[in-house]
């Protein structure tokens, strides 16, 4: 008696999800819908067994099915591999400087620290790339991480803002008359010439304010200008000391 009938070889199609190393198995048993044989199955067998990052979307298959006599049939099943693994976003804090007109900007790259993903990563975006005077000190900025199969992951970073540019001083000079009384007196404004910053002046002062009879002739007055974040700059006048009151 001979028994060459081949088995009826019964694929079905799976879908199987990669690890979050990237990597996924299947057994022949997987994708087998129920292959027959009158005389009985001796065993099934695949063409590919493993799946990996390249293999993401439809791949076909091959059972082999082969009966206890030796007859083999074949199928192809669809194994489609998913990767619905989100990436590891990772992020550092950093700390940057304003410069001299009150700005500074951050690329995505400069508070990732190392996200990583087994498919790779696709691309990197903030939600905040400009800082300007309003931002001086701890900011928190998101960054999200898009892997290659469209998977993503977001982590927070405090992006401190610094201004350490100092203002910039400008004096000018001034001539200033004694009253019948041999007194005189300025304010800081008298001799300021349009000191400035980026991120605002908070205040004006000299180190000298009041005169009299024996500051006639010329006097060097030094102005101190602060910014609005502590900097400061200072530069120097001339005030000038004139007494033109005739005695009585």
């Amino acid at each position: 008696v001979v028994d060459s009938v081949p088995p009826v070889a019964i694929c079905q199609d799976i879908t199987i999800q990669l690890d979050h190393l990237g990597l996924a198995s299947i057994q022949p048993i997987d994708i087998d819908g129920g292959s027959n044989d009158a005389c009985g199955i001796q065993g099934l067998a695949i063409d590919k067994s493993q799946f990996s990052c390249g293999d993401v979307g439809p791949n076909t298959v091959t059972l082999t099915v082969t009966d206890n006599n030796g007859n083999q049939s074949s199928c192809q099943a669809t194994v489609t591999v998913v990767d619905s693994v989100p990436p590891v976003a990772i992020c550092q804090d950093i700390t940057i400087q304003l410069d001299h007109l009150g700005l500074a900007s951050i690329q995505p790259i400069d508070i990732d620290g190392g996200s990583n993903d087994a498919c790779g990563i696709h691309g990197l975006a903030i939600d905040k790339s400009q800082f300007g005077c309003g931002d001086v000190g701890p900011n928190t900025v998101t960054l999200t991480v898009t892997d290659n199969n469209g998977n993503q992951s977001s982590c927070q970073a405090t992006v401190t803002v610094v201004d350490s540019v100092p203002p910039v001083a400008i004096c000018q000079d001034i001539t200033i008359q004694l009253d019948h009384l041999g007194l005189a007196s300025i304010q800081p404004i008298d001799i300021d010439g349009g000191s400035n910053d980026a991120c605002g002046i908070q205040g004006l002062a000299i180190d000298k304010s009041q005169f009299s009879c024996g500051d006639v002739g010329p006097n060097t007055v030094t102005l101190t200008v602060t910014d609005n974040n502590g900097n400061q700059s200072s530069c120097q006048a001339t005030v000038t000391v004139v007494d033109s009151v005739p005695p009585v």
